[in-house]
């Protein structure tokens, strides 16, 4: 490096650097403008320890006046490029005095040998300090005085190096642009780089534990062994410092005032802030890291926003470091874990995200004295830090983006306020409210009722739609969980909202389950979407009735719940009908009064055999119609398989006529028609209802049956107009009991009564077909045309009064007239090959004065 001496006057003051030029990197010639226009060169050189300097283009004339001066003054000032905090004695140059210049300049070398080595010893805490190359290589300013008297001779102004915010000095900064700052992911990719250095500093502090070793150098050397660089011995001393250092609680709540020195802070294992930060700069020293105390606020415990700062002391110290050329912040105190103010305990938990912070994030929550230390390219005020919503490590580290609001404190607009946060990957998001109490502003114990909030997710973040019940102050925490994770929620934001006064609405339903809409982990569950997006209310039609569906990315089953604040829960079960198909999971809803209503809907795999059914989504439900009537709600005991789907599917039916739950019969009457490839397979269908008033006939004579080839047709006649359940059944020999298949739901709305069918006996089997009469129920002293196909009979006759035999036509149909009567009753019977008595097939009622209808 080539430096220049000018000569100055007697009066002139040495030229020293400005604490604002700290932060730029020092320039090589330093001149004064009053100085004369001769300058002498001084060449000047550090290698393997040695200074090696000459000086150039001196004339005799300067020569011979320097010799004949009684002494020489040289003013040497030490800039390092890397900056940091050097000890005091580093930072105050002190004038020289050389002795009359010799024919040679060997004295001259041998004088900056010696100053070069007092101020390599002063600057070293201990002889195995370890400077990195960028420490060694330093910029002299270098400047002669004339021969003035000792009296008048003035000292250079030492750098500041105090604690950040303790003094009003700026700590000096190396010469990197904030602007032109690596990012942290540059410094290391992942975390996986330390895994070898965090077990070794793990086991190595518990061997000096045991060993009684409480010297915080002797322990910086030792976890720091075999460091490759001062990142890795960085990362040892961090992991000792959160592994071994646990808050002193009575220190950190202000509960007594010990001071402690370092050694009894690591022998305890016990220390608040200062403690951790006054460790790291001992150790990082200690190996040659650079490494200053930064003391400034923090949103820790005992944070209350809204409060302002600047009329409290600074409560926190942290530290900056110098690694990679550039200074980082990191924070062991918070990094070793947290405190739990309701027991007063110290809950460990290591938090790798104080570990070389990112600024713009670590600002969030650290405000330092000195503005310096916040590693900004523009540096923000108290008013901007205290304003700003709290944002913990969990925030960044999941990736998430605030996009409103913007500060801290939201006020309500009309009584509500809204809350998004986006993310870049698939998250679980709860919240939590408690409203302050007036007086003292401290936050209530209980919870404020979860229909306050209405909370929706999506793979792309959440959206919170705040509406509290009562004017006033509330604290807002937000939560998340990575999608797919078991176990607690991790806090991730805290805000304030100010309400000054509330809007009439209906009541909204409690929803245990916080989220709306389609939970963050339902992809997982096998759920890949819904017909209703669940950030806004689901408008419930005219008729009080609406579907939710829900596409499935596999089988799965399903459960329901329904509430409102005037529904019952046995009303609630039949509000709800639902059909599980191997694609979709639709669950039909009625809303039987005006307001709003909670649906959950629960799942679990198809095949799953734990029973356990999770929580896939939560809908809000508006109702604007009037209230039901009670008797046009589903009909009671719905079973889980409502319309065809995968039960139906599994026993070999399907083509069926209606593919929903709900069947309309304007007509009171209707067919339900289905393919059953099992030849095996027996079917039979029930009509049930929830009748106030008896049907004159059983409700199994309303429904028939017909089983041919593979083709099954359910015929259904409704009494009177209602909703029914008509359950499909299956067995195969040699089952006993028939298993439901399915359940339809019938609706009629035709007041003329309907006509009962026959009643059917057992031996009505696969392929009977009947065509005439359709209906079960006859007129007395009539004719009736009877039409009926009975496979494998042999002979077929109707019995009443008489005897009527049928005879079969070319279509095989067995056909003929049959007279009533005065009979009651008319039978239907066949012939069989396989035996040679008469099987009654059905039976049909004869009208008369105490058989009517």
């Amino acid at each position: 490096m080539s430096f220049t001496i000018a000569k100055a006057q007697t009066d002139q003051q040495p030229i020293t650097t400005e604490n604002g030029n700290r932060g730029h990197q020092p320039e090589e010639t330093v001149t004064d403008s009053n100085s004369d226009t001769h300058k002498q060169n001084f060449d000047l050189k550090v290698e393997n320890g040695v200074v090696n300097y000459k000086l150039q283009n001196v004339s005799e004339i300067q020569q011979t006046s320097m010799k004949d001066e009684n002494s020489t003054e040289v003013c040497l000032t030490i800039k390092s490029h890397r900056g940091g905090s050097p000890s005091v004695e580093q930072n105050n140059p002190k004038p020289l005095s050389i002795v009359p210049i010799q024919e040679n300049v060997v004295s001259h070398k041998v004088l900056l040998e010696n100053y070069e080595g007092k101020l390599c010893e002063e600057q070293r805490p201990s002889t195995k300090r370890q400077l990195s190359a960028e420490s060694a290589a330093k910029s002299v300013s270098v400047r002669k005085r004339s021969t003035v008297k000792k009296s008048q001779e003035e000292i250079v102004k030492p750098l500041s190096v105090a604690s950040p915010g303790t003094q009003s000095g700026r700590p000096y900064l190396p010469a990197v642009s904030t602007s032109q700052r690596k990012p942290r992911k540059l410094l290391f990719s992942s975390t996986d780089i330390f895994s070898k250095v965090d077990t070794f500093s793990i086991q190595k502090g518990r061997e000096l534990r045991e060993q009684e070793v409480f010297d915080a150098q002797k322990i910086a050397r030792a976890v720091t062994e075999g460091g490759r660089n001062d990142l890795e011995k960085l990362r040892a001393i961090w992991i000792w410092l959160c592994q071994n250092i646990e808050y002193d609680l009575e220190g950190y709540l202000g509960l007594s005032q010990k001071i402690c020195s370092s050694d009894e802070v690591i022998r305890t294992g016990k220390g608040v802030c200062s403690g951790y930060s006054g460790l790291c700069v001992e150790m990082c020293r200690e190996v040659g890291i650079e490494c200053v105390e930064v003391s400034g606020y923090s949103k820790g415990v005992g944070y209350q926003a809204g409060h302002s700062l600047a009329e409290k002391r600074s409560d926190h110290e942290w530290n900056a470091v110098f690694v990679g050329g550039q200074w980082w912040l990191l924070d062991a105190c918070w990094g070793a874990g947290t405190v739990d103010m309701k027991s007063k305990t110290f809950v460990k938990r290591y938090e790798d995200f104080y570990f070389l912070t990112e600024p713009s994030e670590f600002i969030n929550s650290h405000f330092p004295d000195d503005q310096t230390w916040q590693l900004l390219t523009t540096p923000i005020s108290m008013e901007e830090f205290e304003t700003r919503p709290l944002k913990t490590s969990a925030f960044y580290q999941f990736g998430l983006t605030l996009t409103q609001p913007k500060q801290y404190k939201i006020i309500t607009d009309d009584g509500e306020a809204f809350v998004s946060v986006s993310s870049s990957r698939p998250l679980t998001f709860s919240y939590e409210m408690r409203q302050r109490e007036p007086q003292t502003g401290a936050l209530k114990q209980e919870e404020v009722d979860s229909s306050c909030g209405l909370l929706s997710v999506t793979r792309q973040g959440m959206k919170l739609r705040l509406l509290p019940q009562e004017p006033g102050a509330y604290e807002v925490k937000l939560f998340a969980r990575r999608e797919g994770e078991t176990g607690a929620l991790r806090w991730i934001c805290s805000l304030e909202l100010q309400c000054p006064s509330i809007q009439k609405r209906q009541a909204l339903p409690d929803n245990p389950y916080l989220n709306w809409g389609l939970a963050a982990g339902a992809s997982g569950l096998g759920v890949k979407g819904c017909n209703f997006a669940g950030e806004e209310a689901v408008e419930v039609d005219e008729g009080g009735e609406c579907k939710v569906i829900l596409n499935t990315s596999r089988p799965l089953m399903m459960v329901c719940e329904l509430t409102h604040h005037e529904l019952e829960a046995t009303t609630a079960k039949r509000c709800l009908a639902s059909q599980i198909t191997a694609e979709q999971l639709v669950c039909n809803v009625m809303c039987p009064y005006k307001g709003f209503y909670r649906l959950s809907i629960f799942v679990q795999d198809y095949d799953s055999e734990s029973g356990t059914f999770q929580n896939t989504g939560n809908y809000l439900l508006h109702c604007q119609s009037p209230g039901l009537n009670p008797n046009t709600l589903y009909p009671p005991d719905l079973g889980l398989w409502c319309g065809p789907g995968v039960r139906t599917q599994e026993a070999g039916l399907s083509h069926f006529s209606h593919t929903g739950a709900i069947v309309n019969a304007p007509q009171g009457r209707c067919n339900i028609t289905f393919h059953c490839t099992s030849p095996e397979l027996q079917i039979h269908a029930a009509l049930c209802a929830d009748m106030p008033e008896q049907a004159h006939f059983p409700l199994s004579r309303y429904v028939l049956l017909t089983f041919t080839d593979t083709k099954v047709t359910v015929s259904v006649c409704a009494p009177r107009a209602g909703v029914y359940r008509l359950g499909i059944y299956g067995r195969k020999p040699p089952q006993q009991d028939y298993m439901s298949l399915c359940d339809f739901i019938i609706r009629s709305v035709c007041e003329k009564p309907g006509d009962p069918f026959p009643c059917v006996y057992s031996s009505w089997g696969r392929g009977c077909v009947l065509l005439e009469p359709r209906t079960g129920v006859l007129a007395p002293q009539s004719s009736v045309s009877f039409r009926v196909r009975v496979p494998g009979a042999q002979r077929v006759c109707v019995v009443g009064e008489k005897r009527t035999d049928l005879k079969m036509n070319k279509s095989r149909v067995w056909e003929g007239e049959a007279v009533t009567g005065n009979a009651t009753q008319l039978k239907l019977g066949a012939v069989t090959k396989e035996s040679n008595d008469m099987h009654v097939l059905m039976t049909f009622d004869v009208l008369n004065l105490k058989n009517e209808l």
